[in-house]
């Protein structure tokens, strides 16, 4: 983390500092502004996920309102996979996460003992991270404490944005005719001054409220699927047990009396249930008020027998029923009008699709929704890219949608399946593990793949980096920095910034001599007219302002020179003109792996790793290959100069 850029400042350096435009949150008596940028309806994952990145913008007028009259305190989901906890190493708050939460390392599963099926019995273990599919965790934590982190962000960002709360959009309307704040957002108070209505013009309004989205339904979206016809209860406890599996996952299926998702919380104590209800029949909608919170103990205790649950307090439960369900659009845009016209409305999260938290995606998915878009707004906003960017986003997420909704529908069905249903045909494994270790790529959210397009090159030269699939998020790996020999993951240089990355890896005997083919790249991005970093940065700006330069040379630090390296590996920044020591790394000496070998670098060649903000890898090139950088930039990138 670097904080004294532009001068010494004392104090917390999470604060920014304050941005001169910024919006008036301190007076009880703000009003609401005519016109915005973009406006976010809802404060849940997806929506705080989109206000985080745009804060950091203060250029850029954001509106996030919330019909509620405060942040929830308790219940929700609360898993976080190891793709998003990548993301939030971005935003700064990763290490604070992982001090706080539970970690979810291995995934018991148990069913009837075949000896005696009215008791159940642990049948098997599965590591519920891959070794190597990430450095982050798994982790739970409660959704408010979550949705409190990203507000931190926004409240400490040089916008010091933060929600207008008790405020829900009762309409949308968008005139095509033109582009000075097309749409028209009409708020209505659910607070003090109930039913009292505001109006708001907005250039892009994005609708991150829920399955019921009012959002969703003024641009005509539907949510099309099924639903399970199966009930279920969930409710965080304070409880003691002599359940010996009571701080691991677990997933626990009894042979008459349904199944139980286990999943214990942060804090040592608190843990959560998901309780397998009452079948429903075909077109039967669940009466939640046919339930209570003792219903759901007293079939917990059936499932899990010959073991007991002694509830001390219930702290959060509700009823549910599965529904997986999709929109048919995520934008405004007619799908006979793309080439014509440019979205100007989208939908993100629940709003735009909706499953079961069994799979534990939820909140995941609504989250790499707006960080996929943020990045695309905050670009089209500040000029960098064309409006046509903003396609990308329903291209991108609609597919991860979808198999979202396809993997969850029939994770959920074995989830539910009676336990004769559950096993193999041989009967070596039951399936419910068998299919639970084919999801671990998924469930970590690391099997997200976008096609190719503008921000996805083909794979002709996917074989110099085989580990770091094109379309796939970028995989991190130990380095070592070259000045101070710090141990890191190179993954973690990134910023939620909208800023792309260049890792450019040095090929066998490269230490960045004058005539290396690390240093040619460096000079020909620094000085050639040709050159991305020359045509996307502004004049007066750092030379890093949209696409940062990154180097990983093979030898280890004490072979290499810093005063060797090239200029825009050594850039001065801010209104200092200080100079940056972080843009170079070496292979890690003490043993944590070569990230050449992790990630199948061509050690002779060396190459480019391109990457988008959002962390997805967008091109691998070899490193004297210019032209073909220069042209994929012109593609998505606006000329500045």
């Amino acid at each position: 983390m670097r904080y004294y850029r532009d001068g010494f400042r004392p104090g917390d350096p999470d604060i920014k500092d304050a941005a001169p435009c910024r919006r008036d949150i301190n007076s009880q008596y703000r009003q609401l502004p005519e016109k915005v940028d973009v406006l976010i309806a809802g404060t849940g994952p997806a929506g705080l996920c989109l206000a985080a990145q745009l804060s950091q913008f203060p250029d850029i007028s954001t509106l996030i309102v919330e019909a509620s009259p405060y942040n929830i305190q308790k219940g929700k989901a609360d898993g976080i996979n190891t793709r998003t906890m990548e993301m939030f190493q971005a935003f700064g708050f990763a290490d604070k996460v992982k001090h706080e939460t539970y970690w979810v390392n291995q995934t018991s599963f148990w069913m009837p003992d075949p000896e005696n099926p009215a008791a159940i019995k642990r049948v098997g273990r599965v590591q519920d991270v891959a070794d190597d599919s990430s450095e982050m965790p798994h982790i739970l934590i409660n959704q408010a404490r979550l949705h409190q982190l990203f507000l931190d962000v926004m409240k400490n960002s040089p916008s010091r944005l933060v929600p207008d709360y008790s405020l829900s959009v009762k309409d949308v309307q968008i005139d095509p005719t033109t582009d000075d704040h097309p749409v028209t957002v009409t708020l209505e108070d659910t607070g003090v001054n109930w039913g009292q209505t505001y109006t708001v013009r907005a250039n892009y309004v994005v609708g991150c409220d829920g399955a019921r989205s009012n959002v969703r339904q003024a641009i005509g979206g539907k949510l099309e699927g099924d639903a399970a016809n199966q009930a279920w209860g969930v409710m965080d406890i304070l409880a003691n047990t002599d359940f010996p599996d009571i701080r691991q996952k677990c997933l626990i299926g009894s042979a008459t009396q349904g199944n139980v998702l286990l999943l214990p919380r942060e804090g040592g104590y608190l843990f959560r249930m998901y309780v397998e209800m009452d079948k429903l029949q075909d077109g039967q909608r669940l009466d939640r008020n046919s339930f209570s919170a003792d219903d759901l103990i007293a079939a917990a205790n059936r499932i899990i027998k010959p073991y007991t649950i002694d509830v001390k307090e219930v702290v959060w439960w509700s009823i549910y029923e599965i529904g997986h369900r999709i929109s048919d659009k995520f934008d405004d845009v007619p799908d006979d009008q793309r080439d014509s016209r440019m979205p100007r409305v989208f939908v993100a999260g629940d709003a735009c699709h909706t499953h079961s938290p069994k799979a534990g995606q939820g909140m995941n998915v609504s989250m790499q929704d707006t960080f996929n878009l943020g990045w695309k707004l905050a670009h089209v906003l500040t000029g960098r890219a064309d409006a046509s960017l903003l396609h990308t986003y329903s291209a991108e997420r609609l597919v991860e949608a979808k198999r979202l909704v396809e993997t969850d529908h029939k994770w959920a069905r074995i989830m539910s399946a009676p336990p004769g249903q559950s096993e193999i045909d041989d009967g070596d494994e039951p399936r419910m593990i068998r299919q639970f270790k084919e999801n671990l790529e998924f469930t970590g959210g690391n099997a997200v793949v976008y096609d190719p397009s503008l921000l996805t090159a083909a794979g002709k030269y996917q074989h110099l980096a085989s580990g770091e699939g094109l379309g796939r998020r970028f995989h991190s790996a130990p380095v070592v920095r070259l000045t101070d020999a710090k141990q890191m993951q190179l993954g973690h240089a990134a910023e939620a910034d909208g800023k792309w990355r260049i890792y450019a890896f040095a090929g066998k005997n490269d230490t960045s001599n004058p005539d290396s083919a690390i240093h040619h790249l460096a000079d020909w991005l620094a000085h050639d007219p040709a050159s991305p970093v020359v045509k996307y940065t502004r004049i007066g700006e750092d030379v890093d302002a949209i696409i940062d330069v990154r180097a990983i040379f093979q030898q280890t630090f004490e072979e290499l020179a810093f005063e060797d390296m090239p200029t825009l590996l050594k850039p001065k920044l801010g209104k200092l003109g200080l100079m940056d020591y972080e843009k170079v790394f070496c292979v890690d000496h003490k043993g944590l792996g070569d990230i050449f070998d992790m990630r199948g670098i061509d050690r002779e060649q060396g190459c480019m790793v391109v990457v988008r903000p959002d962390q997805y890898v967008a091109n691998i090139l070899p490193l004297n290959a210019f032209d073909e950088l220069a042209s994929f930039f012109a593609g998505v990138l606006v000329e500045q100069q």
